[in-house]
């Protein structure tokens, strides 16, 4: 069996890349970060070397995340004809959302399609995929503008830090190594502003966003001696202090931090009756597993899924499961 974080793959993606006329880049529904960062800067490095591309998400780009320089090139659909697709930062070709029929489409049509993405949950749905799990898919896409031979100029080098500080949690989760470090030294070398990107993405905030922190963390909720904490974050909630959906990154992070805790869950409503979980784990307990019992995934200590049904229901089910890994 192949070794899928061999990179001897990554360089024929980079082959693949270079050869093609026109690439489209996709990334995951509601994205973060690393999606992003993961996707402009490839986009960026691929044109530095006379490559056409596009990049496209199902998604509006969250509020917390509209600083980044370039951002209103990534469309809603493709407008030009495209002869190689890749999904970048999703685990499966569900999460690209709206533009699952299109990635499967052309898969159907032969057009080559490619996944390149750090979760141990990926599915491997492209005709040619490299996933190797690390701290953030900006990790892969850094070895690939490497293969490209495209130059780690200021902008990309920017994209890649994005990436690199949403995914470790500005360097705090337990995945973090020398190599993660190592790429940041040199990304920061290469122009990128490591101290502007840390306030954007980790200590700017609207007052909004105050406000509705201080609302969701108000009910925190624990359990099972306190080694479980979860908050909720309703439609009600973000429509009473004018807060959007891109304020409550990193909310998750605040129950984990509580002493007793293992395992953290932010449950915030899609829409009626529809929730979207947010997993973290402290020490032993793999989020991963606990996601995948309702079709998600993720990583061992972050992952994701979605439930439905009503919020107490909803509260209950995950509890629930997360009884069992605790």
């Amino acid at each position: 069996m192949k070794k899928f974080d061999d990179l001897t793959e990554l360089e024929n993606i980079a082959k693949k890349l270079k050869s093609a006329k026109q690439v489209l880049i996709v990334g995951h529904m509601r994205p973060d970060g690393d999606c992003y960062g993961s996707c402009l800067a490839l986009g960026c490095a691929l044109e530095n070397i006379g490559v056409s591309c596009e990049i496209v998400n199902e998604s509006d780009c969250p509020s917390n995340l509209r600083f980044l320089e370039g951002i209103e090139r990534v469309g809603k659909t493709p407008t030009k004809e495209f002869d190689l697709v890749i999904a970048l930062d999703s685990a499966d070709d569900q999460r690209l959302g709206g533009l699952t029929d299109l990635f499967r489409r052309a898969k159907a049509k032969k057009i080559p399609t490619v996944n390149v993405d750090h979760h141990i949950s990926n599915t491997r749905y492209g005709e040619v995929n490299f996933v190797r799990e690390c701290a953030a898919n900006c990790m892969n896409v850094a070895k690939l503008v490497a293969y490209l031979g495209a130059p780690f100029d200021k902008k990309t080098a920017t994209y890649l830090l994005c990436g690199l500080l949403t995914d470790s949690g500005n360097f705090s989760h337990d995945d973090v190594g020398e190599e993660c470090f190592l790429l940041a030294a040199k990304l920061v070398k290469a122009g990128a502003d490591i101290r502007s990107l840390t306030y954007e993405l980790f200590k700017k905030q609207p007052r909004a966003r105050a406000a509705l922190h201080s609302e969701v963390m108000g009910k925190m909720r624990f359990f099972f001696d306190e080694k479980f904490a979860l908050i909720f974050i309703t439609k009600q909630m973000m429509e009473k202090v004018g807060a959007d959906n891109g304020m409550t990154e990193g909310f998750v992070d605040f129950p984990l931090n509580v002493e007793t805790v293992e395992v953290a869950a932010s449950i915030m409503e899609v829409k009626t009756g529809q929730y979207k979980i947010s997993l973290r784990s402290k020490t032993y307990a793999d989020v991963n597993k606990i996601a995948g019992v309702y079709g998600g995934g993720g990583h061992i200590r972050a992952a994701g899924c979605m439930l439905f049904g009503e919020l107490e229901e909803v509260i209950d089910k995950l509890s629930y499961t997360v009884s069992q890994y605790l």
